[in-house]
């Protein structure tokens, strides 16, 4: 009777998968003409598993070292802090874009959560 796969052997399968798809995309993205705003989004994407990954990685010799994860906490949170910045950005020229259409839902959440965001920065700031 076969052993049922663990977690960590079904991530290292679908890291290897992810492997192969990235590198058979890096000669799609040298040899085809795409728009600069997919290629930005791509990087993007590309930087937050790489920063995740490394983090991912310094937990693991922390683990292994008997060292806490505090500061891999941490450099997660400064991340995460990265990324909705660059969003930030991003929303507020694609706010300022008349060819988007925006669903009101949508703003009204942002607008609330972004405000109960600022109020809390106030206090760390």
């Amino acid at each position: 009777m076969a052993s049922e796969p663990t977690q960590s052997s079904l991530v290292s399968k679908r890291l290897k998968s992810a492997i192969a798809d990235l590198r058979a995309l890096q000669g799609l993205l040298l040899s085809d003409d795409l728009p600069a705003c997919v290629l930005s989004d791509f990087r993007e994407a590309l930087n937050r598993v790489r920063n995740t990954a490394w983090a991912a990685q310094q937990s693991v010799a922390a683990k292994v070292s008997g060292q806490g994860s505090t500061a891999v906490v941490s450099l997660l949170a400064a991340e995460r802090i990265r990324v909705a910045y660059q969003l930030c950005r991003a929303i507020q020229e694609d706010l300022g874009k008349h060819e988007i259409d925006f669903q009101k839902g949508q703003l009204s959440e942002l607008g609330e959560a972004t405000s109960e965001l600022a109020a809390q920065l106030k206090g760390r700031v």
